[in-house]
């Protein structure tokens, strides 16, 4: 049996979200991004069908060539500016009914000729049907068999929507964590479980001197950071309610905070409120490091300090490191990226115990077991009296987060490919070098 290679494989990802702003909402975006530009860059030829942004060109073509970028449904996002998912259900139904037809007509059978199979990859429900109808299409034009299917669950989100003994007969499924895996146990599949990883580039350090400035913001105050949806999964009340109990206790705390659009929001304003927290909106209109400093130091007063702007990635990584801690206390994470984004770059973080098969509680983080805020509370403290234990675990986590580069996790991807290409019966040609 012959491995995969540049030589002997093509990948297609299907996901709504992708790499414009436009296209981002969560973690989907973030995933489908970073493992296409891995693969691109390990040299396979990479095709990531996305709902992109109706203000750029259909098509773009990235990395030496290897990866090509194809913005779908902007005949209808053109008139739904909001983002990816306004207008959700007519998106999906352009999608899945051009996609396969391009990818069989332009991808597949090209990919054929020159003796290469085509890995296919769906990445949540909105790409089932498509997966059903692509391969439908291949199977009647006889070139089924020059494919592989994957189809990934990063969540739970409209699993009632999937036709499952469809997508089952056409597709191997795989998922994001041995929590995803024993969810989808009690549904009746054994998912293959392949991690979600991160970037080389976030395992750079953030600048010291950066980080001395933007933790001598709050001086000897406790400096704790949350970011994420506002979703009750996230654990924002617990969060809140750590916070207030920390100042009770003669503490003085303060929480950066960043979530979305989502009415949650509401609940957890007005839970601070009854708690006696103050709380300010942050708006930078040009985000630079210098200006979210600078941002940050005329609210530095306030107890909550919401960011109300686009936050680049190397401020977000600088807020990581800079912390005391930061709060991924989320009672339902089918991976939680977040922690492993929070290592990376040196910084501590506090996880949920769900889908976090990376963390390992007082060894390279701190992983909470109850949705009390006491017991985020009483860990904090604990650092706190401990300060050379906060090193410990932040020196861990970023030895943790070498671990799960997406160069290591495409290793293990390859090789489950190869797995589901045994068990389809499809061959993978030993096409020579050059």
């Amino acid at each position: 049996m012959s491995e995969i290679t540049t030589n002997n494989a093509v990948f297609v990802m299907l996901s709504f979200e992708g790499p414009d702003l436009y296209s981002q909402a969560g973690g989907l975006g973030v995933r489908a991004t970073e493992l296409c530009r891995t693969l691109a860059e390990l040299g396979f030829e990479t095709h990531l069908f996305f709902v992109g942004d109706p203000q750029k060109v259909g098509e773009e073509t990235m990395y030496n060539g290897k990866l090509h970028l194809h913005r779908w449904c902007q005949w209808i996002s053109q008139y739904h500016p909001s983002g990816v998912y306004e207008n959700e259900n007519g998106k999906l139904w352009d999608f899945e009914k051009s996609v396969p037809e391009y990818i069989a007509e332009n991808i597949v059978k090209p990919a054929a000729a020159e003796k290469k199979v085509v890995v296919v990859m769906g990445e949540e429900w909105h790409t089932t049907s498509t997966l059903i109808r692509l391969n439908d299409l291949l199977f009647y034009s006889g070139f089924r068999d020059k494919c592989v299917f994957l189809w990934n669950a990063n969540n739970i989100f409209s699993f009632w929507r999937i036709d499952w003994n469809r997508l089952r007969a056409v597709s191997t499924i795989t998922t994001v964590s041995r929590y995803m895996k024993h969810y989808m146990w009690a549904m009746g599949m054994n998912p293959l479980t392949i991690p979600n990883g991160i970037p080389c580039r976030l395992l750079e350090r953030p600048s010291p001197q950066r980080v001395k400035k933007l933790r001598g913001v709050f001086g000897q105050d406790m400096f704790l950071v949350k970011i994420g949806r506002y979703d009750p999964d996230k654990r924002w009340i617990m969060a809140i309610n750590a916070l207030a109990e920390m100042k009770r206790k003669g503490y003085h705390p303060h929480m950066v905070m960043r979530g979305g659009m989502e009415p949650h929001r509401g609940d957890i304003l007005a839970r601070a409120s009854s708690q006696g927290l103050s709380f300010t909106e942050l708006r930078v209109s040009q985000p630079t490091i210098e200006n979210c400093i600078e941002g940050l130091l005329s609210v530095k007063d306030f107890d909550l300090i919401e960011l109300r702007f686009f936050v680049p990635e190397e401020f977000l990584r600088l807020l990581y490191a800079s912390a005391d801690a930061v709060l991924a206390n989320s009672g339902h994470e089918p991976f939680g990226i977040v922690g492993l984004e929070v290592m990376a770059c040196g910084g501590l973080v506090f996880t949920g115990s769900t889908g976090e098969d990376y963390a390992d509680s007082f060894q390279n983080s701190i992983v909470l077991e109850t949705e009390d805020p006491r017991e985020i509370v009483s860990y904090l403290i604990n650092l706190e009296l401990h300060p050379k234990d906060k090193e410990w675990l932040r020196d861990n986590g970023r030895k943790t987060a070498q671990e799960y580069t997406w160069e290591k996790v495409a290793q293990e991807l390859f090789r489950k490919i190869e797995f589901v290409a045994l068990l389809d019966g499809v061959e993978l040609p030993n096409n020579k070098e050059g």
